[in-house]
């Protein structure tokens, strides 16, 4: 019997989260697809490789990634989801603390899995 496409998204997201705060550069060259642009919680865009090498580089480090509020629409190939996260850490190393919420679109890419194809973070008040 196949997951559905939800339980899909939602083990993708917590496999992404995993990498994250692994710094499993490995992981998230397979998570993320190739022509990724992120607009980050400051509006400036970024991608795949930017993402790799902060975490290659140990500029960024997540300790933690707290998920609350996940919501996942599913539309044919493709899917969003809004996540809330309490996210501590450091970048650059200075303290990154703060409350966010992301959203990303997951897409299938040309080998059957499903990669972030965008995604953009903001502050929560």
């Amino acid at each position: 019997m196949n997951r559905t496409v939800e339980a899909q998204i939602v083990d993708a997201e917590d496999r992404l989260r995993t990498a994250m705060l692994r710094s499993d550069v490995i992981a998230l060259d397979e998570l993320l697809a190739p022509e990724l642009i992120f607009t980050n919680h400051l509006g400036r865009l970024m991608g795949k490789e930017d993402d790799l090498a902060a975490h290659r580089s140990g500029m960024l480090k997540v300790n933690e990634l707290r998920p609350s509020e996940q919501h996942v629409r599913v539309n044919g190939d493709m899917a969003i989801v809004s996540v809330r996260v309490r996210l501590s850490g450091t970048y650059d190393g200075h303290p990154a603390n703060a409350d966010l919420r992301f959203t990303r679109v997951w897409a299938v890419s040309p080998h059957q899995t499903w990669q972030v194809v965008a995604a953009h973070a903001t502050m929560v008040a």
